[in-house]
């Protein structure tokens, strides 16, 4: 089963001036948000697997879009994130079953790596809610500088049969970091922490 794309929004951020002070290179961050039909929307279903391939075709399909957003190569690509919402119809679980099986694998392969897994969040709500993406470096989680989120909202999404699915990348960590912990240069990315 292949997702019944309604929209696709790609949303860009950049931040130039934080608390006075320039930031050069100004950081940024995109994120891709497909609308699709949720295919189980209101009903029970035991087995969720269109679901998890859904998640695997728009993994990739959205990581694609948020990359060249920003303009970048993939391996260039600082810190991830994804998040979906469902419509009132839907349950938790179909976000769940798009979200964690399978989408990974391809957003990693899209960005040529990604050693620390891909922070996630996941909800219901009606029209206009808005999705927190966690962010965090995708080599190493213990990247504090990379703790972040981007806050989306799509006006007339999800509808009651809907789920909004997001994928967020950046280009950097967040503005101004200091609060200590890892530092880019010292990451090794073999255990997804260090």
């Amino acid at each position: 089963m292949s997702a019944v794309i309604r929209k696709i929004v790609t949303v860009i951020e950049e931040v130039h001036q934080e608390m006075g002070k320039t930031i050069s290179p100004p950081t940024r961050r995109a994120a891709a948000v497909a609308v699709i039909e949720n295919p189980f929307a209101g009903r029970y279903v035991e087995d969720l697997s269109p679901l998890i391939a859904i998640g695997e075709e728009l993994g990739e399909m959205l990581a694609k879009r948020a990359v060249a957003a920003l303009g970048i190569e993939g391996p260039a690509a600082h810190s991830y994130g994804k998040a979906a919402a469902v419509g009132s119809d839907g349950e938790l679980e179909h976000a769940a079953a798009i979200l964690h099986p399978k989408m990974g694998a391809p957003v990693r392969k899209v960005l040529g790596k990604g050693a620390a897994l891909i922070p996630s969040s996941k909800k219901r709500g009606g029209v206009g809610c808005t999705l927190d993406i966690p962010l965090g470096h995708k080599d190493a989680a213990f990247v504090r500088s990379h703790f972040d989120g981007m806050e989306v909202q799509i006006n007339d999404a999800p509808r009651a049969g809907e789920i909004m699915v997001a994928l967020a990348v950046t280009d950097s960590g967040r503005p101004l970091p200091r609060v200590g912990g890892l530092a880019v240069a010292e990451i090794k990315g073999d255990d997804g922490l260090r």
